[in-house]
């Protein structure tokens, strides 16, 4: 029986990843970098997260860029005691763009915003160890366009603040994201292109998510190959957006993926973001956490992962 199309590029990484595997095999010693994106959490104490993530053997963090305001946000030093107690690092700051600091808004107090936030966050995310802050080109949660220039202001606004990423030697992560959320940068090849205009050194990475990814690339492992090595962090969540295992995702196949680009180094990182089913997840970032739901929900993922890993790597 003839394969899905689907299956014929399944089959096709499923090949590459064994002829590397074999050709190589000292590139598949050391496994991908597991990590959790927190803001999911709500209004937790990082303590209480951080001890969760312990539980689960996940000794990295993305923590949410909650700096709103300069009054606003996670102090750098308690954040870094309350990490270290429980052995967990952080991978990175997860940015978060609205419609009040919206790179692309035609209102340039906006505009502003999206600056002196990228700026907070940027120093936060040096000040705790982080390798990137993750950056959307437009607000999330607003799909339909200001007008036909909103490109060029958040080229612009962006190239304005980058040399910030350079200084503090935090690298710039853009993430696309559905077109259901966002009126622009979609995909993966959305993501280059803005990164070639923006053209600077600081914004040179992305950060993808198979959730959006789902909706918008033609195959999900094969649009991480396209990214290469512009990849930095990758959200996962099932197929569903809930904890790993409990969808359809071919989890086996992104996993093979993520080996051929050698992401299985220092700074590359794996990091479940389940949000669960719905239209909109970010009430959950102000809301009351449920922490047995979030135990299980991070156990569950955490054990999945590395169980469908193992058998990865043990494939000849």
């Amino acid at each position: 029986m003839q394969l899905q199309r689907f299956e014929t590029i399944n089959e096709q990484i499923r090949l590459r990843y064994l002829e590397l595997k074999r050709r190589h095999p000292e590139q598949f010693l050391d496994r991908l970098n597991l990590s959790w994106s927190n803001w999911g959490f709500g209004a937790e104490p990082l303590a209480d997260s951080a001890k969760r993530l312990q539980q689960a053997g996940i000794h990295y963090i993305e923590l949410h860029g909650n700096h709103y305001g300069p009054s606003l946000g996670y102090d750098a030093k308690e954040t870094l005691a309350v990490l270290g107690r429980h052995g967990i690092a952080v991978s990175g700051v997860c940015g978060m763009f609205s419609r009040d600091n919206d790179m692309s808004s035609n209102r340039p107090l906006h505009r502003q915003a999206a600056i002196d936030y990228i700026k907070r966050e940027t120093e936060f995310t040096a000040a705790t160890g982080g390798g990137y802050m993750l950056v959307v080109p437009g607000a999330v949660g607003r799909p339909k366009p200001y007008d036909d220039m909103e490109w060029e202001r958040s080229v612009a606004t962006l190239q304005s603040v980058a040399d910030i990423f350079v200084e503090y030697g935090v690298k710039s992560a853009i993430e696309p994201i559905r077109s259901a959320e966002v009126s622009l940068v979609r995909t993966i090849a959305d993501a280059k292109h803005y990164i070639a205009a923006v053209d600077h050194p600081g914004v040179q990475h992305i950060n993808a998510d198979v959730f959006h990814m789902q909706a918008e690339e033609k195959h999900i492992a094969a649009g991480l190959l396209e990214a290469d090595g512009h990849l930095i962090n990758l959200h996962m969540a099932d197929s569903n957006r809930c904890a790993l295992g409990d969808g359809s995702m071919d989890l086996d196949t992104i996993i093979m993926a993520l080996y051929l680009l050698g992401f299985n180094k220092p700074g590359r990182f794996v990091t479940p973001e389940p949000l669960g089913p719905g239209g909109d997840p970010y009430p959950a970032m102000n809301g009351r956490p449920n922490k047995e739901k979030l135990d299980k929900l991070v156990t569950d993922s955490a054990h999945y992962f590395r169980e469908r890993e193992n058998q990865v790597l043990a494939r000849q």
